[in-house]
């Protein structure tokens, strides 16, 4: 008779840019959820699928947890909450780099009532001293609100398997929820807007990255692979900062999406990246369940 299997959702929380899409990528060991410094990165609960001989771990990494501003987070608040009661566990990442700080404890308090344990990980032991880690662990778990504190580094995977492992733990028995090679539930073309959103990201500062969206129009099978592509942005004077003098931010912007959707993809691509305004986007309801953000 064969061992039973465990499965189950585990919910990423913390504040913006502490890793947890980076921690959520090394647990899972593929890129499920793009990265950047900047708050406000991850706006979709993107699940990672990260399975073993018997058991699979479903991550919800959860939209940094804010005060809403507009709908758009307003419903990354109301994921937040939604995936906590629907979820066997939460991992509660902090920054041993940055600290425990006020909006950790804001949403401590908010754990303090989450009906499933809590496991809280300080992320970025890598960029802590000796002292400064110590004081975090302290700190974190002065917070009262995880069953257990692990120190881990998502960028070089240190206590990365320690913590799978506890976590594993809290999973109920159960079958598997998606296929063993399956690492994500996030349709193709949201994976690939994302992409391109990353190197956004990365290259522009302000109020740009908040007010810019990827949408994928068009995927068309051949060598090599066409993809069409749109960046919304919300007003002319960005639309201009991110096509940039003589169209050279856009194209940098291109070059770089292109290599990371042909690492991706594992295929050679021809990237059509257009720049569009759409005024508002972040309050059209409609837009933003065509979005996929909900």
């Amino acid at each position: 008779m064969s061992a039973p299997t465990r499965s189950g959702f585990i919910a990423l929380a913390g504040r913006p840019n502490v890793g947890k899409s980076t921690l959520a990528n090394a647990i899972v060991g593929a890129k499920v959820a793009i990265v950047s410094d900047k708050p406000q990165t991850t706006r979709r609960a993107v699940r990672g699928v990260a399975t073993g001989l018997d058991w699979q771990l479903v991550l919800v990494d959860l939209p940094g947890v804010q005060r809403p501003r507009d709908a758009l987070t307003e419903r990354m608040q109301r994921r937040v909450e939604q995936e906590l009661e629907d979820a066997d566990g939460c991992l509660f990442v902090l920054s041993a780099e940055q600290g425990v700080g006020p909006g950790d404890r804001f949403i401590a308090r908010l754990l303090s009532n989450a009906p499933v344990p809590v496991v809280i990980a300080v992320n970025k032991s890598d960029r802590a001293d000796r002292a400064a880690m110590a004081a975090a662990l302290q700190a974190a778990a002065d917070l009262d609100v995880g069953e257990e504190v692990y120190p881990v580094s998502a960028l070089k995977g240190t206590g990365v398997r320690t913590l799978v492992d506890q976590l594993v733990s809290l999973l109920p028995e159960g079958p598997f929820y998606f296929e063993p090679l399956q690492l994500t539930d996030q349709p193709e073309r949201v994976l690939l807007a994302e992409l391109v959103r990353e190197q956004i990201l990365a290259r522009t500062r302000e109020e740009v990255p908040h007010a810019v969206e990827v949408v994928v129009e068009g995927i068309e099978r051949r060598d090599p692979i066409r993809i069409e592509a749109v960046i919304l942005t919300e007003t002319e004077s960005q639309k201009r900062i991110l096509i940039g003098a003589g169209g050279q931010m856009v194209k940098s912007i291109g070059i770089a999406a292109r290599r990371a959707i042909e690492r991706h993809l594992g295929a050679r691509v021809h990237l059509d990246l257009r720049v569009r305004v759409r005024r508002h986007w972040r309050a059209d309801e409609h837009l933003l369940d065509r979005l996929g953000i909900e």
